[in-house]
């Protein structure tokens, strides 16, 4: 179980600051959750990732089922033992994958219409569509493996089995992430289902483990609306909110805003998989407590750095004659030991040891972020 505490509340937002109690340790929100989606951050140990001031992580249950699988890991003595984590976790249902290799392969889109440039707007899903390789029925998913093209199912009691397996502090009710481009109609049917089987998730879960409920609906404000209310009243230790955002990042505000005054406020608010810098202080200030994404890391692997004038791409030659930091306001190990001459080269080589460097750099410079947006709540600026 959780304990969770509004510290303070923003008198200009709906920004707060918060905190929750887990068994492994304290989260301070509002919170960056850094995604180690098969039980470990790509290219860090985990105590390296401890020292990027990392609070609590979140891992892929779609994935670590597949592999090396949930009860490999639980005679390990758990996920935590198993990758050697001392702080809290999380784990999320497999809902995503509903959507990523689903709609989202097919039309080559994500929650966010903007961030893939390309796609038109339009509500091209229609009511009874079907994925081309996935298959969604009112009990469940039947998935293809994308290791053996095997298939498997994975329902509301088979998400709680495995997530209860894995044994993180906080665990999320299964749900179909919705694809952008839906009719209204498609949503509807969807909300059914991923409300059916959020009841079914709290009727199947034994554990003292946390659970939270997802709020969906797309970018309908009745159906969204509809969802927070129901998911609310279902007696979640806490809520997702999930599912595609709108056209834009305005869009995503305006969802927010439909949705979040019908959640009960002496529970935390996770935004699931949205997370980019800017976007930081704008979802805050709607209310949010926790938000995951796979950016720091994600962009890291590219060459790319976060620094506080905006982002550089260490593949350019021209940084091969620089001397400087990364970031000379950052106070990480890489800023204080390394130069981008030197990392500049590591990714040119394709050298891991490049990789990882700006992904400790990333992962710490995010989590900084969310540090001065909670400090700035406490001093009243946001």
């Amino acid at each position: 179980m959780i304990e969770f505490k509004v510290l303070k509340k923003s008198k200009i937002s709906q920004a707060r600051l918060g905190l929750i109690k887990t068994e492994n340790g304290l989260i301070e929100t509002p919170c960056f959750v850094a995604v180690a989606t098969r039980g470990a951050i790509k290219t860090l140990t985990s105590e390296a990732v401890e020292q990027t001031n990392a609070q609590i992580l979140i891992s892929n249950t779609f994935h670590l089922h597949l592999k090396p699988g949930e009860q490999i890991i639980k005679r390990a003595g758990g996920l935590h033992k198993f990758m050697n984590w001392k702080k809290p976790l999380m784990t999320d249902s497999g809902g995503f994958q509903v959507f990523s290799l689903g709609f989202g392969r097919d039309l080559q889109i994500g929650k966010v219409l903007k961030y893939f440039p390309g796609q038109k707007d339009g509500e091209v899903i229609q009511k009874k569509a079907q994925p081309k390789e996935i298959k969604i029925t009112q009990d469940g998913v039947l998935f293809v493996s994308p290791h053996n093209g095997e298939k498997l199912f994975i329902g509301p009691k088979d998400s709680i089995k495995v997530q209860e397996a894995l044994g993180a502090d906080i665990i999320f009710a299964f749900d179909e992430c919705t694809p952008p481009l839906s009719s209204i109609e498609y949503a509807r049917e969807s909300l059914k289902r991923t409300h059916n089987w959020a009841r079914i998730c709290l009727q199947a879960k034994k554990t003292r483990q946390a659970i939270f409920g997802i709020v969906q609906g797309s970018k309908f404000k009745v159906l969204r609306q509809e969802s927070a209310q129901l998911i609310n009243s279902l007696g979640f230790d806490g809520f997702g909110i999930g599912g595609d955002m709108g056209k834009d990042k305005k869009s995503m505000i305006r969802i927010l805003s439909w949705t979040i005054p019908y959640l009960d406020e002496r529970k935390p608010r996770h935004l699931l998989g949205i997370g980019y810098l800017e976007d930081m202080e704008n979802i805050v200030k709607s209310g949010i407590d926790l938000f995951d994404c796979i950016v720091p890391t994600h962009y890291a692997r590219h060459g790319t750095a976060f620094i506080s004038s905006g982002r550089i791409n260490l593949k350019q030659s021209k940084f091969l004659k620089d001397k400087k930091p990364l970031d000379n306001q950052c106070s990480c190990l890489v800023c204080r030991n390394y130069k981008r001459n030197y990392i500049s080269h590591l990714i040119r080589a394709r050298e891991i040891t490049g990789l990882s460097l700006l992904s400790f750099h990333n992962l710490y410079f995010f989590n900084d972020f969310a540090a001065k947006i909670r400090e700035k709540i406490k001093n009243g600026k946001i």
